[in-house]
């Protein structure tokens, strides 16, 4: 199967978030740089200081690199590393919501606010009350009820949240380890202004076909990061990353805020350590975003690719068969 090529090269992007706004298809993700940090757990080496959006008016034409739409120095509370955005509309505003660690190395997720899908995007003084981790994925449901998905574990520092509150201490443990549900990923209803969290934060559970959550050494399954929702014929789907076996996978459930039964794998592993999408409709197809490292060779330099999605009979995802 021929492997697609990114879809810009002239920069090293990652982590893309897809979105069909104006009739155009538009594209928030990381930006990589090129650093001398050694890769490590923590994930020091993905050191990133701005965002770009990209757009296109149709699926494999022109793609406009709209240029800087935020970077770390307009943001008042970050101290570095600004990971995996996304964004969303509503009545008339865009907002791209970013992870970044603060000045004491604990990550938040900011919001900005823009007036254009492509931004500049103005940000707020402060990260989203509430907020932690990282890579925040949204989803505004035909109702307008929109909603902010986060979380990643390991670098991403999730579980040193377990008890509601940062515990530098637990960062070490990595994950859930022995006898025990892994870690889940969080969930919080926006407020009708889209810049906080309405009524708390709450856990998405992923379960397995008998009703159970997924276990902590059930690594082929188990939320890592990269959070992603989408509808589609009335239900939901949420997908997210296994992080270190390398998986897209994905999970269906009747409601946003879950739970979800877990469903299968959309993406084999792919060339790089990290795996990070979007999934999203436009003009009456469906499209996986992902990244990978067939460019630089080095796992922080990633580039963007895209492939068509489908549903098989059963309403489950897999890739389309490229036609030769």
């Amino acid at each position: 199967m021929a492997d697609p090529k990114p879809i810009v090269d002239h920069l090293f992007t990652a982590d893309p978030s897809a979105h069909v706004f104006n009739n155009k298809l538009y594209v928030y993700p990381s930006h990589d740089r090129e650093t001398d940090i050694a890769d490590n757990d923590n994930g020091d080496q993905y050191d990133m200081t701005d965002y770009h959006v990209f757009s296109m008016d149709s699926v494999g034409g022109p793609v406009t690199d709209h240029g800087i739409a935020l970077s770390a120095s307009s943001v008042p509370w970050v101290g570095k590393q600004m990971w995996a955005p996304d964004a969303a509309e509503k009545n008339g505003k865009f907002y791209l919501y970013y992870p970044a660690r603060d000045k004491e190395g604990v990550f938040r997720i900011g919001v900005a606010v823009g007036s254009k899908p492509e931004g500049p995007f103005e940000p707020d003084p402060e990260p989203i009350k509430g907020s932690y981790s990282i890579d925040p994925a949204t989803f505004v449901d035909e109702d307008g009820s929109a909603y902010l998905y986060f979380g990643g574990i390991w670098g991403g520092q999730l579980q040193c949240w377990r008890t509601g509150e940062f515990v530098k201490s637990a960062y070490e443990s990595m994950e859930a380890s022995g006898d025990e549900a892994a870690l889940l990923p969080r969930v919080g209803k926006l407020t009708e202004d889209m810049r906080g969290i309405d009524g708390g934060v709450k856990e998405v559970e992923i379960r397995d076909a008998e009703g159970k959550l997924l276990h902590a050494s059930d690594h082929d399954r188990r939320f890592f990061e990269a959070a992603w929702v989408h509808k589609y014929k009335g239900k939901y789907y949420f997908s997210y990353s296994t992080g270190d076996t390398h998986f897209l996978v994905y999970a269906i459930g009747e409601s946003p805020m879950g739970p979800f039964t877990y469903a299968g794998r959309i993406l084999e592993p792919v060339q790089g350590w990290t795996t990070h999408h979007s999934i999203v409709e436009f003009k009456g197809k469906w499209y996986l975003f992902y990244h990978d490292t067939s460019l630089s060779g080095k796992n922080h330099l990633r580039s963007v690719k895209m492939r068509e999605l489908v549903y098989d009979a059963e309403d489950k995802l897999k890739l389309a068969v490229p036609q030769s």
